[in-house]
């Protein structure tokens, strides 16, 4: 206690304007692998494949990996889980926990076969068949029985061209998964459809499928914090708008989950960034790195339990190059960032003006310190109090503490005792 009092002391002698802290809870849980979370497109591509990372992650979220109900029953009763079955046994091989959406409807077993979706026709649409629907959700959950432990019913549903349904519907089929899911392995987890980005349109659709009962089949509310267009500093507030639409219905006692999120990341390799939306900031690879960073750091303040990012072998999103497959300083930064927290305690994220910072607590009672500004460069010192004794950068040189400090940037950087 007088360690934080000390710290604290040392940020509001320049003038605090903000704190962002996990709730007391969890802050006394140290920081789990399974909140750094990817999402990867090639692994299973016959040309060019996706090398598996070598920098660490804790979970693999199957979405747009070739690997939904369209296509493991294209035709009804004619299963094809090659594919599904290779992804489980790398990420099996690797230590790796995979979440898995069920989400979107074969042709042959949608409500409107022929509507237009961001796939094939008919895949935005609900099932017209609850058997069906339940057919595919215990083949899936029994074949993978101790091997898949967390599914996620829908993918952004707030967009008609992923689901086009209501959300009374969809608690529909919420009720029937949860109730499968459960019965096949009691210990799995079940995530929320997620809905994306801060939109009027996004919040009153969690709130309508709240209002509909939605968390009462769900072990976990998922939610996509996209915010293409901002910087990172903007998540700590977004995540607190959802938690409180959430805690309104009554479920503030469910983990909250980014199961997706990212930014516009260029290609350095000659690749077309080909599809990335103009809206979208475009942050060149040394950008990048630093949003990585103070995404993943300030979420996790924010209470929430996983961030899976979108998405490692993306197009234009990509953290690695798509042609060379070469790591961009945004992977780099991915693996650098979970090296700094897993394990550790992340107590806190202070900024006084343009000026961030995080402490955290290691397992044998020492302490570092996250630091960034979001101003212009500027050297700076850190408070005699942290009594650190070297920095880490953010591209993994360590660097000694000088009588002159070092030049603080957007790019974070962790001071240790």
């Amino acid at each position: 206690m007088v360690v934080l009092k000390v710290f604290i002391a040392s940020i509001l002698s320049v003038g605090v304007m903000s704190s962002v802290g996990a709730d007391s809870y969890k802050a006394n849980f140290p920081v789990d692998a399974k909140y750094f979370g990817q999402h990867m497109h090639q692994l299973l591509a016959s040309s060019n494949p996706t090398p598996w990372p070598t920098v660490k992650f804790g979970t693999l979220r199957l979405w747009d990996a070739y690997v939904q109900w369209p296509l493991l029953e294209p035709t009804k009763g004619q299963w094809d889980f090659s594919k599904l079955d290779k992804y489980v046994e790398m990420a099996e091989s690797h230590g790796v926990e995979i979440l898995l959406p069920l989400g979107l409807s074969p042709s042959w077993a949608s409500a409107r076969p022929s509507e237009q979706s961001a796939y094939a026709v008919g895949n935005s649409a609900e099932p017209a068949s609850m058997v069906d629907w339940r057919n595919y959700v215990r083949t899936v959950a029994t074949r993978y029985k101790g091997r898949v432990h967390c599914y996620e019913l829908w993918n952004e549903v707030n967009l008609p061209k992923f689901y086009s349904g209501s959300p009374e519907k969809l608690v529909e089929l919420a009720q029937e998964m949860y109730s499968i899911i459960k019965e096949v392995d009691s210990t799995n987890t079940v995530v929320s459809p997620s809905i994306t980005g801060d939109s009027t349109n996004a919040k009153q659709w969690l709130s309508r499928y709240l209002a509909a009962g939605g968390g009462k089949f769900a072990d976990v509310i998922g939610y996509h914090f996209y915010v293409t267009a901002m910087p990172p500093e903007v998540l700590p507030s977004f995540v607190s708008e959802i938690k409180a639409i959430v805690a309104k219905y009554g479920y503030s006692k469910l983990p909250l989950w980014n199961t997706e999120a990212g930014w516009r990341i260029a290609n350095t390799d000659g690749t077309s960034e080909k599809g990335a939306p103009s809206a979208w900031k475009r942050l060149e690879p040394d950008e990048a790195a630093s949003y990585v960073a103070r995404a993943l750091v300030l979420t996790k303040a924010s209470g929430v339990e996983r961030f899976y990012w979108y998405a490692w072998d993306d197009g234009y999103m990509g953290s690695i190059e798509p042609k060379t497959k070469v790591i961009k300083p945004a992977g780099r930064a991915f693996g650098q960032v979970y090296e700094w927290l897993v394990g550790s305690f992340l107590k806190q994220c202070v900024q006084s003006e343009a000026l961030w910072t995080c402490r955290i607590v290691y397992p044998d009672g020492k302490q570092g310190f996250i630091a960034w500004t979001t101003g212009n460069e500027k050297n700076w010192l850190p408070p005699e109090q942290w009594k650190v004794q070297k920095i880490q950068m953010l591209d993994g040189r360590w660097l000694a503490i000088t009588p002159n400090g070092v030049t603080l940037t957007h790019t974070p950087v962790l001071y240790v005792q």
